[in-house]
């Protein structure tokens, strides 16, 4: 049996106004043991001086040594395109085998993509990997904790995943972070267009469990950095942060929900392999559920039957986070 052929591996790098930052991920990128073949920059109109400083450290890079055979490409956005957008036009402007999502503001462990790359070749129908990070400051300081203890990652849905059933479990929550992320192009090809109701690493993640194969490696491969000033950041699920959650108005929240299912109840059947009827019929069940809840009256005492016929017939338990949902559903205010 002939060895797996080594695939080629591109990076999104994704930025705006990341100027205070950017060039330490760049670095860390460039200094990877196993190294990119493509490096795509998509800038989305910054106006930081941040793609200067990125050609600034490309350029150094070549100049000390550095291979001038990498391909390194920079897309500058005349007008921002927001975030989701600007990361399918810079994954959709790689050519590799496997792609890896970049945020501006973080640091990769050296061996990074090392240890993703192996994963692939070990497991060819896996078609998105991500991994657990540390959590630090604007500074680089450990925050003492990582980013699958801050979401409350559980014992079964880690089990979930790597028994086969993320897309159970990505039906419940997204547990995903696009900044820890490989994917393989065609995920992204199958993914095109990104919904503009979902996030794109939650996209991606969603149509990889639904039509094949992801997964997780439990190291910690990036420092995921937490500055305030984050575009997508992470929150606590602690006792203070669903707190926070339970005073929070719910309409914004459940419409979002409700528009991610109707969208993914439209593209799931149009999907190459369309996923399994019995994804399609959870689908389904999971848009009636968010209509319920997007549809609750404003008064609480109003919710109360609803929200227990929801919870009696188990859409709480197999479309979001049980009682804590509940409780939420009950109290949050318009």
């Amino acid at each position: 049996m002939e060895p797996a052929l080594q695939p080629t591996v591109s990076v999104a790098l994704c930025t705006f106004n990341g100027a205070a930052y950017v060039g330490e991920q760049l670095r860390s990128i460039l200094s990877q043991s196993t190294r990119p073949s493509e490096i795509v920059v998509s800038d989305d109109a910054s106006t930081d001086g941040t793609v200067g400083i990125v050609e600034q450290v490309h350029a150094a890079w070549v100049a000390d040594g550095g291979d001038p055979a990498l391909d390194f490409r920079v897309i500058r956005n005349a007008v921002a395109l927001g975030v989701a957008a600007n990361f399918e036009q810079a994954l959709s402007a790689c050519s590799g085998d496997l792609l890896a999502l970049s945020d501006q503001d973080d640091v990769w462990a050296p061996g990074r993509l090392q240890a993703m790359v192996g994963e692939f070749l070990r497991r060819p129908e896996l078609q998105l990997l991500h991994s657990d990070a540390r959590l630090v400051g604007g500074d680089g300081t450990s925050l003492g904790t990582t980013l699958f203890t801050t979401l409350g990652i559980t014992d079964d849905e880690k089990k979930g995943v790597h028994e086969g059933r993320a897309f159970n479990v990505l039906l419940r929550r997204n547990i995903i972070t696009g900044a820890t992320a490989v994917v393989r192009r065609e995920l992204v090809d199958r993914a095109r267009p990104f919904p503009a109701a979902w996030v794109h690493d939650e996209w991606l993640a969603m149509v990889a469990a639904a039509t094949g194969t992801m997964d997780f490696l439990d190291d910690a491969l990036i420092d995921y950095r937490q500055h305030g000033g984050n575009q997508i950041g992470v929150t606590s699920l602690d006792a203070a942060g669903r707190l926070s959650r339970l005073q929070a108005p719910r309409t914004q929240r459940n419409e979002r929900l409700l528009a991610r299912a109707e969208a993914l109840d439209e593209r799931a059947p149009g999907l190459l392999p369309v996923p399994p009827d019995a994804y399609l019929r959870q689908i389904r069940a999971k848009v009636a559920h968010e209509r319920v809840r997007s549809a609750l009256p404003g008064s609480r005492l109003r919710r109360v039957v609803p929200v227990l016929r929801q919870w009696r017939t188990g859409g709480y338990a197999r479309f979001g986070l049980g009682p804590q949902d509940v409780l939420r559903d009950l109290v949050q205010p318009l």
